[in-house]
C-alpha cells in the first residue's frame, strides 16, 4: 500500500492530465490518432520511472480515442478511424443545431464505455494470467499464431493479412541468432556491412514510431497541408444537451461498452470494426431503426461508449498474455521495454504495484478526459482549425530526437525512423496491412523462443496437434477465424457487383 500511494503523487495526476489534454487535441485533428500521439510522446516517457511514464501514456490513449469525436460530429471527418460511425448520427446533429448536445452526448457515452472497460480489465486479466501462467511452449506458440490469424481474418484480405503478419516476423528475426533460444550464434538475414547495427535487429521504439508517426506525416504531405477545415467552428445551438437524453439507453450503453471491450481483446482488430458492430447492433435491436443516420442520439451512444470499450479490453491480452490488442497497445510496449520490464502471464502477479496504479491511471484518465471535455469543449473544438504547416513540422522534430536519444544517441535508430516510415507509407498503397506487420514484428521473437522450445522438448512436429486439450481448442479457434476470413470475403464478393 505503501509503495502505491509513493507513486500516486501530485506528478503522477498531472502527468495522466497532461497526456490526457495532448491526446485530446491529437484525436480531435483529422489524421492525427492516439497512436501516433502515444507513439510521439513515447520518448518523453524515457525520463520517468514506469509507474509515470505509463500514467502519460494511458493519458494519451485515453485522450486520443475520445478526441475524435470532436471533427466526427462537426466537420463529419473521424479524427480517429473508431470514431467513424459517429459522423453518422453526430454530424447530421451538428446540421440540425445540435452540435453542444451530439458532443456531451458523445463524451458522455465515451466515460461509461471508458469505466466499463476498467473494470472489465481489473478482473478478467488477472485471472486470464493464471490461466496463461500454466500454458507450455506449445500453447503459447498456438496462442500467437491464433493472433495473428485473427488479426489476417478480419483484414480485407486474408492472404494479404497473413502476408503482412509473416513480413512483420520475418524482420523482427534480423540480427544474431541467440543461443539462448537454441541458435547457433551467427548473424542471420542481414548484410556484413550492418552488422554493427542490426547485431540485435531493428529497434523496437524507432520502428513504431516511424510507422505510426512519420508515415502519417508522408501521408498528410502527399495530400498537401491545406487547411480545408479553417473555417471557425460555431457551437450555437438551438437545442441544449439535457440528461434525460439517456432515458431507456442503458441497454444500448452496456451492449455497445462490451462489444468494444470484447473486440478490444482480439488482437489487432481495432476501433473501427468495434464501432461498427456496435452501431449496426444499436440499429438492429432499435424500434427507430429507420432514424439512423438522421442525427439519433442512440448512434451517438452507441459508437462512443464502444471505442472508448475498447481501451481497457485492448489492455487485457497485452498484461495478460503479452500480445498487444490494437496498435496502440503495441506501442505502449515501448515503455515497458524502456524500463526492462517484459509483459506477459507473470507480469501481474510480479508487478503487483505498477499494476494497481495502472488502474488507478485508466480511471483517472477517463475522470480527466470527462471534466476537460465537458467543460471546455468549446476550446477544444477550435483546433481542428490549426493549420497542419505549423503541426507537421513540430511533430517530425519530435520524432527524429526522439528515436535519436531513446537508445543514448544512436544516428542508426534515426535511419531506422526514416526506413520504416517510408515502409509504413508505401506499404499502405500497396495495400500491405500495417497492424498485422508491427504485431508480427512484436510477437515474432516469442514464437520463435517458443518453436523453438517445443522441439527440442518433444522433438516433432505431431507435438503441436496432441499435447493438450488446450492445444486441440487453440487449433479449433485458429480453424473458425481462418474459416470466417473465407466466408466473409466470399459473401462480400457475391454481395459487390462485378466482384469488385
Amino acid at each position: 500500500m505503501d509503495a502505491i500511494l509513493s507513486s500516486l503523487d501530485v506528478t503522477y495526476f498531472l502527468l495522466v492530465t497532461l497526456g490526457t489534454v495532448i491526446g485530446i487535441l491529437f484525436g480531435a485533428i483529422p489524421g492525427m490518432t492516439a497512436t501516433m500521439a502515444v507513439a510521439v510522446c513515447l520518448p518523453m516517457t524515457y525520463a520517468l520511472d514506469l509507474n509515470h511514464g505509463l500514467a502519460l501514456l494511458l493519458g494519451l490513449y485515453v485522450g486520443g480515442i475520445s478526441g475524435g469525436l470532436v471533427p466526427a460530429i462537426l466537420i463529419n471527418i473521424p479524427g480517429t478511424p473508431s470514431s467513424i460511425t459517429t459522423t453518422f448520427d453526430g454530424y447530421p446533429m451538428t446540421k440540425n443545431g445540435e452540435p453542444e448536445k451530439a458532443l456531451k452526448l458523445g463524451i458522455a457515452s465515451s466515460l461509461f464505455g471508458g469505466l466499463f472497460s476498467a473494470a472489465v480489465l481489473f478482473y478478467f486479466a488477472p485471472t486470464l494470467a493464471d490461466w496463461a501462467i500454466k500454458f507450455s511452449y506449445v500453447e503459447k506458440f498456438l496462442i500467437i499464431l491464433f493472433a495473428l490469424t485473427v488479426i489476417a481474418s478480419l483484414c480485407k484480405s486474408l492472404l494479404v493479412g497473413i502476408f503482412s503478419g509473416v513480413l512483420g516476423m520475418w524482420v523482427s528475426l534480423f540480427g544474431v541468432y541467440n543461443m539462448s533460444t537454441g541458435g547457433n550464434g551467427e548473424l542471420r538475414i542481414v548484410p556484413e556491412f550492418l552488422s554493427p547495427w542490426l547485431e540485435n535487429g531493428f529497434s523496437l521504439l524507432p520502428l513504431l514510431i516511424g510507422l505510426f508517426g512519420l508515415s502519417v506525416i508522408f501521408e498528410e504531405a502527399q495530400k498537401g497541408v491545406h487547411d480545408e477545415h479553417a473555417e471557425s467552428v460555431k457551437l450555437a445551438a438551438r437545442k441544449r444537451f439535457q440528461w434525460s437524453v439517456f432515458k431507456g439507453q442503458v441497454t444500448n450503453l452496456v451492449r455497445s461498452s462490451s462489444i468494444g471491450t470484447f473486440i478490444g481483446m482480439l488482437p489487432g482488430v481495432g476501433g473501427s470494426a468495434a464501432s461498427v458492430l456496435a452501431y449496426s447492433q444499436a440499429k438492429n435491436f432499435s424500434k427507430e431503426n429507420d432514424k439512423f443516420g438522421t442525427g439519433h442520439p442512440p448512434g451517438v451512444i452507441a459508437s462512443e461508449s464502444s471505442n472508448n470499450g475498447l481501451t481497457g479490453g485492448a489492455l487485457i491480452p497485452l498484461l495478460s498474455l503479452g500480445i498487444p490488442g490494437d496498435s496502440t497497445t503495441a506501442v505502449l510496449i515501448g515503455a515497458f521495454t524502456l524500463q526492462g520490464i517484459q509483459v506477459g502471464p507473470l507480469f501481474i502477479g510480479e508487478n503487483q504495484t505498477t499494476w494497481d496504479v495502472m488502474m488507478i491511471g485508466l480511471v483517472a484518465a477517463n475522470l480527466v478526459m470527462f471534466l476537460v471535455m465537458w467543460f471546455a469543449i468549446r476550446h477544444i473544438a477550435k483546433v481542428i482549425t490549426v493549420p497542419k504547416y505549423l503541426l507537421y513540422p513540430g511533430i517530425m522534430m519530435m520524432c527524429v530526437v526522439g528515436a535519436y536519444a531513446i537508445n543514448s544517441g544512436i544516428m542508426f535508430d534515426v535511419w531506422t525512423l526514416l526506413i520504416f516510415g517510408l515502409f509504413g507509407f508505401v506499404g499502405a498503397k500497396l495495400g500491405l496491412e500495417i497492424a498485422p506487420f508491427i504485431i508480427g514484428f512484436i510477437l515474432g521473437p516469442s514464437a520463435e523462443v517458443y518453436f523453438v522450445k517445443s522441439l527440442e522438448s518433444f522433438g516433432t512436429l505431431s507435438i503441436f496437434f496432441t499435447k493438450s486439450p488446450i492445444a486441440v481448442f487453440l487449433w479449433v479457434l485458429i480453424a473458425l477465424s481462418v474459416g470466417y476470413s473465407i466466408y466473409s470475403h466470399r459473401k462480400n464478393k457475391r454481395l459487390t457487383p462485378s466482384g469488385k
